[in-house]
């Protein structure tokens, strides 16, 4: 019997792990805030991220496809995907606490596909409008991430389109309120964000979680 992947679960993943978005794009997000008007600065960052998001559930809804057809070509197949992504977890858990970056092979790989999009979201400079900001971040939301690539395995795990979707959209909305409030508490989050404390304890608790998925259907 494989373990459900709870959406919840990864709203925490989201989360717990929004420390380390903050490093990776809250650069983008400060840099929104400045280029915005003050009346349409939350507008445009909140569009940014929708598009951040939507992007996310696209990405879950193909690999949970993918993972609904090894399910069913290969016996064990959903339990074999669950342990995948239980060592992704340990991974991530390693590579947030910066004991063992190993991830950032996974992210290089997908640096391939990184190189074509990124020259198509300065179309969408400067970022004035609502519909640019949502287009923007849509395009960013596939930038190489270790983080994002963990909790993919959740969605290809989850052997279904519907719940692929639905586990990366509940990871991106758990990133959703530190990086909305990088534009506020810049300077406080960076702190946060570069903290060893705080890096091993969330790299600890996704180090256990990870374990109790392998685990689960060895048991």
């Amino acid at each position: 019997m494989t373990l459900t992947i709870d959406p919840f679960s990864a709203f925490l993943i989201g989360l717990a792990g929004s420390l380390h978005c903050i490093g990776m794009c809250g650069g983008i997000v400060t840099a929104l805030r400045y280029a915005s008007t003050e009346g349409n600065a939350l507008y445009i960052n909140l569009a940014y991220h929708v598009g951040r998001i939507v992007s996310y559930s696209i990405a879950g809804g193909i690999v949970g496809a993918l993972g609904m057809i090894v399910g069913q070509q290969f016996e064990h197949g959903a339990h074999v995907l669950q342990v995948i992504s239980g060592i992704l977890l340990v991974l991530l858990g390693l590579y947030i606490s910066q004991w063992w970056k190993v991830l950032a092979h996974l992210e290089n790989a997908g640096k391939v596909l990184w190189k074509r999009l990124q020259p198509l979201s300065r179309r969408f400079l400067p970022i004035q409008r609502v519909d640019q900001a949502f287009a923007y971040g849509a395009i960013w939301g596939w930038l190489p991430c270790g983080l994002v690539y963990s909790t993919l395995s959740w969605s290809l795990a989850s052997g279904s389109v519907a719940e692929g979707s639905l586990i990366m959209l509940c990871f991106g909305l758990g990133t959703l309120p530190s990086m909305l409030a990088v534009s506020v508490f810049t300077q406080q989050l960076t702190s946060l964000a570069r903290s060893a404390l705080a890096r091993s304890l969330i790299g600890i608790s996704l180090i256990l979680l990870g374990i109790f998925y392998i685990l689960s259907p060895i048991s």
